[in-house]
């Protein structure tokens, strides 16, 4: 880590624990809302078609409203939340990555593996109105049982793209675990020019498991209407920061955003190969750092948002530095 991202993690650190200490405001008032959320990640939104190639995500809310008494009992507990409106995460989804050449029969060792991810989630939202936590645990299974080589060729003969030939050196069937803890900080900074409104959004977050231990820090920045209906876009796992839940307060809204990240990566199954067992695998970059830029638009109770990330290099013999797009539909109801 050079001087210019060790000032820019410890200043954005600053920020957050400033907004810590200033965010005493609380949103009461809980919404009866759930909300069912729909993402999509591929890199063909690059022109692209190599390591993280494509992941799809579904996930529901509950509302506010309808949290059981267990639940909030649980939450209270948690040494990281606080006590703001809570709601239930429920997600499911599959990730998948390959190499650049897929024509070949014995890929690279030099390219990403065949890997695949099917995963189901389940966690804890907390909104105070000024800061959102999120606690998930995500259980699933790394391999063959993720389906992902039937996924993408049957994606690949639908679209008459060439068909991948590697798959049978993917990584090997691995049951994973993550535990993830995301927080950010809202309205620590608020301008509004022109009838517009601007705010800077500080994230910490991590995650702990045998396919993914990391770490992040980064920082959103957004311009539009109806700013604190929401957090910014939700994104797939492990990733840049978003919000599963919005709860407008205008028929019709939107905003452009920027965020950046830096992650400090200690493990990832789809790099550093099976825990346990020999496979596939290539030397991982310990420091990712992502810049995403997009937009959202919301109408009456639905969010329709695009996001496109530009990432580091994320191992060391990686040709060419990823990007993908990732096209959120959410719906409140």
């Amino acid at each position: 880590m050079n001087i210019f991202q060790w000032a820019f993690v410890s200043a954005t650190c600053f920020l957050a624990i400033t907004a810590s200490v200033l965010a005493a405001e609380e949103r009461v008032i809980e919404d009866d809302k759930g909300i069912f959320n729909v993402v999509i990640e591929n890199d063909i939104f690059a022109g692209a078609d190599r390591d993280y190639t494509n992941g799809i995500r579904f996930s529901w809310l509950s509302s506010e409203e309808h949290v059981p008494g267990w639940a909030r009992s649980i939450a209270r507990r948690l040494p990281l939340a606080d006590d703001g409106n809570k709601r239930i995460s429920i997600a499911a989804g599959q990730s998948m990555f390959a190499p650049e050449d897929i024509g070949r029969r014995t890929p690279d060792p030099r390219d990403h593996p065949y890997a695949g991810w099917l995963y189901g989630s389940v966690g804890m939202v907390t909104d105070t109105g000024n800061t959102l936590n999120n606690v998930m645990l995500t259980v699933g299974v790394v391999g063959p049982l993720a389906f992902a080589e039937q996924t993408q060729k049957f994606v690949h003969h639908i679209t008459n793209s060439p068909q991948p030939k590697g798959w049978d050196s993917q990584l090997k069937n691995e049951p994973g675990v993550i535990l993830t803890y995301e927080r950010k900080w809202r309205k620590i900074y608020e301008y509004s020019p022109f009838g517009l409104g601007t705010d800077f959004t500080p994230h910490v977050g991590f995650n702990l498991g045998n396919v993914n231990t990391d770490g992040s820090v980064g920082a959103t920045l957004r311009l539009g209407y109806d700013l604190p209906a929401d957090y910014g876009p939700p994104r797939i796992r492990p990733s840049l920061p978003g919000s599963d839940f919005f709860i407008p307060t205008k028929t019709m809204s939107g905003y452009l955003f920027t965020t950046v990240d830096a992650r400090a990566v200690a493990q990832n199954i789809f790099l550093d190969g099976n825990t346990f067992k020999d496979s596939p695998h290539v030397n991982k970059k310990k420091l990712v750092n992502s810049l995403q830029l997009g937009a959202a638009v919301t109408y009456g109770q639905t969010r329709l948002s695009y996001t496109h990330v530009l990432l580091t290099k994320e191992y060391t013999t990686q040709r060419r530095k990823p990007a993908f797009g990732a096209l959120t539909l959410s719906h409140r109801f």
